[in-house]
Order: C-alpha cells, then structure tokens, then sequence
C-alpha cells in the first residue's frame, strides 16, 4: 500500500457507524423532492430539504426548464469567460440585479463557488477579512485561499466584531463576510449592527443570503431586503440550490466589483457555466416567488407552529426564528441514532455533527417548505417526540 492510502485507510468513522447500524449519509431517494418521498419502496417525509419555497416540483419550473433545454441543449460547453455565455445567462444576472436591488450580478456555477470565488479574491495581503465563527463551509475555504489577514468574531457577537475591527488598520480594505441566515443554527445576522459598525469603521459588506432569499423580505428578496439595509451591504450572495429550485449562484453588487471579479475570480473562470436548464429554472422561480406570497405566508404559519410544537415539548432549539429549526443533541453517535430511528419512523432530517459543528453541539436539522402540510408537520412532531423520549432528551 502507498503511503497516501496508508495513511487515509486510518480513517475508519464511516465504517464504524456502518457496523452499528447508524449511518446516515447518502440515503438514495427514488422520487422527486416533494413533502413526500420515496426511499427503499416507502414513503417518507421529507424534512431535510433547503428548498424552502417547494418549488423544486413545480411543474411550471420543471416546463421552463424543458423548454430551455430544447432550445440551448444540455449544457454550454465552457467557461462564462470564453465560449460559455448565453444571452440566457444574461437575461438572468439582468433579473436577478433588478429582484435584489444591486447595479449587477454574476452568475457561478454553485453556491460554494461564489463564496470561494469571491472572497478568495478581493482583498490583498494588507487587508482584512472578518468572518462569522459560524460561516458556512465555503467563506472559510475563500478566507483560507486569500492572503489577506483573517480575523474570526464570536457567533453574531457585535461586542467581539467591534473589537476586532479596532485591530485593523483603519487605512486598509476591511471585508466583513456573514451569513445572513445561518445555515444549521437558523438564527439571524445581525445585519443592521454590522452595517453600522462598517460605516464607522469604514468596512465593506458581504451577506451571504443563501438560506435567507425565499423566506424573508418583500418576494422573498432576503434578509438585507428586510432589514432594509440593501443599499448598505456592499455584496449580496445567493445561491440557486434552494429557494430557486434549480443549481448555480450569483453574486450581486456594483460594476467595479464585478469588473474585478470577472477577470480575477478562479472559481467563476476556470468553471463551465450553469446549464441552460438551471438558468431557466431560475428564471421562472424569481416570477413565482414574486406572483404566489402565500408560498411565503404559508411557510412562516408552519414555522411558527413548528417552533410553538419543539418548544412546548421541551425540545433545546437554540435561537432560531426560521425554518430551518436544530434539535440539540449534543452528542454524535446519539445523534446518528436519533436520524435512523425517524426514518424508521418515516421522517427525514439530517444530521450535524462534529467537525461541522463542535462535538457538545451536535443536532438534528429539521427544515420546512412551503409546500409541507400542517397535518404533515404534525405527525413529525408525533414522532420527533417519540424518538426523542426513546433516548431521554425530552421529558
């Protein structure tokens, strides 16, 4: 054996969890992305999904994506830089810059390539990135490729961002990456505090709107929209992977930034650009998501009744106020156990454990669509219950 292979043959955790019955990852599904799936020949509930306006269906979403495919083909062959772009494309940057409410958009080929692509790129040597403890996966890996000093707040703490923005020097680039809605906790970005910490410290930006475009702000324009604070945030980031239905990203800011980042980010030039399915498929969602709020209304009646449910039974939810709702564990392979035995139960979730998250914060991620029922959400509840009582995390 190589010493490569060596060296990778000690990392046996799957196959542990695989003798015990617990693991939990890429379970097949052999249905569409509904409320409902079919796993193994049985239904089950499906509570995992980040496609929180339930447009992943949508037959009107599945036709535009058809029709886009008769007319371009199934791919484009190339890099957005050289022979990649379609006027598709452009149609929907055009669309997207005028749904968010920024000068342009760019458009990557997925959500964690924007991150990387982004962030990565824009800062110098000399200047700083502040990020979130809590960032998703892809702004650590951009701040880990750029060469820029890189300064880590406390989770949605404005004391210790403050605090480390007085260490930077107040004549160089300063980037304050966040999300906007935290992808496994749910809580929400103090966006308004950071926009006024960077206007005194004179900083930039970025809010990474991924979990939060669908759910919050008029059409479901995102947090920065909420907030009212879109004219403030220097960069607004999305992802098509979600409330879009569909695969790609976009970053959406001014024409200096995009000129920039056009001709410098690696992860946007040295990647074939989105499929002429995806781009149509996102399209048609900006449309629904602006023409159907009751989408919108529907899913924010079943997140609160989820939320009143988890509280009143004694589930540890952390401070979440979205759709996306943590079941505290606190404990990996309990957590392992806990995902097999509701989908034993026909109930979906996923699991998160450590080194996403550190090891006494493991959870269950439990996220809604609009699409769910209130009778679907309160079998899972039933369940939930249930399963939690079998291993005495509730009373």
């Amino acid at each position: 054996m190589k010493l490569l292979q060596a060296k990778l043959s000690k990392y046996t955790a799957p196959q542990e969890a695989m003798a015990a019955g617990i693991y939990p990852y890429f379970r097949a599904i052999s249905s569409e992305q509904d409320p409902e799936v079919v796993m193994n020949g049985q239904k089950v509930l499906m509570f995992g999904s980040n496609c929180y306006t339930g447009l992943v269906n949508d037959p009107r979403i599945k036709e535009a994506a058809i029709e886009a495919t008769r007319k371009y083909g199934t791919g484009c062959a190339g890099s957005p830089f050289l022979n990649g772009t379609l006027d598709l494309h452009k149609q929907l940057e055009a669309r997207i810059a005028e749904y968010i409410g920024k000068e342009d958009v760019m458009i990557y080929s997925s959500g964690f390539e924007v991150n990387l692509g982004v962030v990565s790129c824009l800062t110098g040597r000399e200047d700083y990135i502040l990020w979130d403890e809590q960032d998703h996966a892809s702004i650590i890996e951009g701040r880990r490729l750029s060469f820029s000093q890189s300064l880590k707040y406390k989770h949605n703490d404005m004391e210790s961002l403050e605090a480390q923005l007085k260490k930077c020097n107040p004549d160089k680039v300063k980037l304050i990456v966040t999300d906007g809605v935290f992808s496994m906790e749910g809580d929400v970005a103090n966006v308004p505090e950071i926009v006024r910490l960077a206007k005194q410290y004179d900083a930039c930006v970025m809010v990474d709107e991924a979990h939060s475009i669908g759910v919050f702000g008029e059409g479901g324009r995102g947090i920065c929209n909420h907030f009212g604070c879109v004219d403030d945030v220097d960069l607004i980031m999305g992802t098509f992977s979600k409330s879009f239905a569909s695969l790609g990203g976009f970053i959406a800011t001014d024409k200096e930034i995009t000129n920039y980042l056009r001709h410098h980010s690696r992860s946007y030039i040295f990647t074939a650009s989105i499929t002429p399915a995806s781009t149509a498929a996102a399209l048609k969602a900006i449309d629904l998501m602006i023409e159907e709020p009751e989408r919108r209304e529907h899913l924010w009646e079943l997140t609160n009744y989820a939320l009143e449910g988890f509280r009143n039974m004694g589930c540890e939810i952390g401070n979440t106020s979205t759709p996306i709702i943590p079941l505290y564990v606190r404990d990996n392979f309990k957590t392992f156990a806990i995902t097999r035995d509701l989908l034993d139960e026909g109930i979906f979730v996923n699991p998160v454990v450590s080194p996403a998250v550190a090891p006494h914060d493991t959870l269950i991620r439990f996220s809604l669509m609009a699409t769910h029922t209130k009778e679907q959400v309160t079998t899972a509840l039933e369940k939930i219950q249930k399963v939690f009582r079998k291993h005495n995390l509730i009373p």
